[in-house]
């Protein structure tokens, strides 16, 4: 079923903002397929002017091209979004090039401006994924900076942090010196390590 139109205007507009430094950009797009069936067959040379020659020859090697470049065009408008910076500033359609590892794995491959901001931003990784219904083409893109690598490691495991703040406190206590007396004649405190050693009491027996 066709995404509607509102919620695809959500996700075309997803992750357009750019992001923080400490922060992994996202970038969403769809693109409907028989559009891009119309494009290809109205203009014949938008492929040339858009797509890589490796990207056009993988499209065209399939039974329908149209989707798989509808993918493509999508994967390129989700990863300027996960830039942080869209089709603007000298950035082209062709500085973004979606190509295939040995697996069949899509990744990306980076030029000219889009390059440019990459390695300003401090670009470590740029995942991708695409899917594709009968209708539309889905790509998702993250921007995984530096930045957010460093911020990822410094966060704190709430239960490191409490099991270290209980060793923290459990040593001052043993520090503390036996003849501590405490306030309004209550009985000094004694730390564990200087208590003396208690004679083992009898066991208690419950009877049925």
């Amino acid at each position: 079923m066709a995404l509607r139109k509102a919620t695809q205007e959500a996700l075309a507009t997803a992750g357009a903002v750019r992001m923080a430094d400490d922060q992994v950009g996202l970038g969403l797009d769809v693109v409907e397929i028989a559009r891009m069936e119309r494009i290809l067959a109205r203009t014949p040379s938008f492929a040339a002017k858009v797509f890589s020659e490796q990207e056009r020859a993988y499209c065209d090697a399939t039974a329908h091209p149209a989707t798989h470049y509808a993918t493509r065009f999508a994967a390129k408008e989700a990863v300027v979004k996960a830039l942080g910076n869209g089709f603007s500033g000298g950035v082209g359609v062709r500085d973004i090039e979606v190509r295939r590892n040995a697996k069949g794995r899509p990744y990306v491959v980076l030029a000219g401006r889009a390059r440019t901001i990459a390695d300003s931003i401090g670009l470590r990784e740029m995942p991708i994924s695409l899917s594709f219904t009968h209708a539309e083409a889905v790509a998702c893109a993250m921007a995984i900076t530096e930045g957010a690598v460093a911020a990822s490691e410094k966060r704190v495991d709430p239960m490191e942090e409490l099991t270290r703040q209980f060793k923290d406190a459990r040593s001052m206590l043993d520090e503390l010196p036996a003849t501590t007396v405490a306030e309004k004649g209550e009985p000094a405190y004694v730390p564990p390590s200087q208590r003396p050693a208690e004679a083992p009491s009898e066991p208690t027996l419950f009877e049925a």
